[in-house]
């Protein structure tokens, strides 16, 4: 902290500055360097590493390795020159330090969440102002009046800077269990998939609501907060989840059961009613369904418990599809389905193990009809584009061969006869003239 501002800018313009300049720029290079060995000797780095970020400076590891640098170099340099600049930098090295732990850890924690922006300009602000506060001298003078504001709460005593510190100590904590659960899932999904990636997942989501739990419980014994009060805020939320919290529970506990279970998984294609996709995600209270359009389902998880859901994919991602050609009569039927099975043959995502079939299926009113059924494995990539390249091949083979396909032909009969009524009677007066025929 600086007792005396005008002590310090008069520090600040002699030549030893030059020299606590040039020293932090040396631990910047070695900051950088050290990062950088890091980071290649650790092989393949995720882009949403929380120490190494995507460029390996705009990771946590930087600034905390700068800040020990910076640290010791401070060390070194008391002992010889009376230091100016270094009184600024090591604040700021630690605030950075603040802002990159904390917008790291929540945007590997929430990465799609919209009030994670907020949270982190709130972060940086806050780190910001403390560090204002410790180089002008100011902040032990405004804790000492925030300590002042007081008032009692049952037998305890609060005060403003209570509450401050244990908003902080509570926030550090669980910045804390959020990068632990996170650097914990990281290594859980790294390579899993099909069974292993939801059970992994299912491993991961208890982690961290332990983690959660178990820092929450710290934080607030660190700032001294009775814990046996909570027992009637938990026999409030137990009347809630009794009474108006029940689909909210239901829901969190069949998302559970659907990733320990396994009856369904992510990558798997599953139908749900009218609705058909495959699972992007599985989260606590609801499970995320992208249809082969680009459209995305978002289902509550007692939904796939309680109803009917088709898994394409359970035992076997393979998947059978059909397509429908009439052609004439006097064709060749044995010729027909060679070019049909051979049409299917050509496309590389159709399997040739179970092989293609073709079979006359129907007599149809204008000719023959052929079903060509045919398994793919990769259903997730959509069926219409499939289906458009079989048939395509299939109209080029028929030309080829000058087999005919049918157009719907309707034959109509015309009867002429001479109607009873049209003949004119004996006794009928007007007989003379005869009658318009019908």
């Amino acid at each position: 902290m600086l007792d005396d501002v005008s002590a310090w800018l008069q520090a600040f313009v002699q030549a030893t500055v030059l020299v606590e300049l040039a020293a932090l720029v040396v631990c910047v290079l070695l900051a950088w360097g050290t990062v950088t060995a890091l980071r290649r000797g650790s092989g393949h780095v995720d882009a949403r590493s929380i120490l190494f970020g995507t460029r390996g400076v705009d990771g946590a590891l930087f600034p905390l390795v700068l800040l020990g640098l910076g640290y010791l170099a401070r060390t070194l340099l008391l002992a010889w020159i009376p230091l100016a600049a270094f009184k600024v930098v090591i604040p700021v090295l630690m605030s950075l330090v603040v802002i990159r732990i904390g917008a790291k850890v929540l945007q590997v924690a929430f990465p799609d969440s919209a009030w994670v922006r907020p949270i982190e300009r709130t972060i940086s602000w806050l780190a910001w102002l403390a560090m204002v506060l410790w180089v002008t001298g100011l902040l032990p003078r405004v804790l000492e009046e925030l300590d002042r504001i007081t008032w009692k709460v049952g037998a305890s005593t609060l005060s403003v800077r209570t509450l401050i510190e244990g908003a902080l100590t509570a926030g550090a904590v669980l910045l804390l269990a959020l990068w632990v659960s996170a650097a914990i899932e990281s290594r859980l999904l790294r390579s899993a998939t099909g069974d292993e990636l939801s059970l992994r997942k299912a491993v991961s989501n208890a982690l961290r609501a332990l983690l959660v739990f178990v820092g929450l419980i710290a934080a607030l014994s660190a700032v001294g907060i009775d814990l046996t009060a909570l027992s009637v805020l938990g026999g409030a939320v137990g009347v809630g989840i009794g009474f108006g919290l029940q689909k909210l529970a239901a829901n969190y506990v069949s998302g559970f059961v659907i990733l320990a279970e396994r009856s369904m998984r992510i990558g798997d294609n599953v139908k749900l009613d009218v609705f058909e996709g495959r699972i992007t995600q599985i989260n606590a209270r609801y499970t995320v369904i992208r249809s082969p359009s680009g459209r995305e389902s978002i289902v509550p998880n007692e939904s796939l418990i309680t109803q009917r859901v088709e898994n394409l994919s359970l035992s076997d991602p393979r998947v059978w599809l059909s397509t429908v050609v009439s052609v004439a009569y006097d064709s060749d039927v044995d010729l027909v389905s060679r070019l049909l099975t051979e049409a299917a043959l050509a496309s590389p995502r159709v399997l040739r193990e179970p092989a293609p079939s073709a079979a006359l299926s129907a007599f149809g009113a204008d000719g023959l009809e052929f079903t060509l059924g045919f398994w793919i494995a990769d259903p997730e990539n959509g069926s219409l584009g499939l289906r458009s390249a079989i048939n395509r091949a299939i109209l080029d083979a028929l030309r080829r061969h000058q087999i005919e396909i049918p157009y719907p032909q309707r034959v109509m009969h015309v009867h002429t006869h001479d109607s009873p009524l049209a003949r004119p009677r004996a006794s009928d007066p007007a007989g003379d003239s005869a009658a318009p025929a019908s």
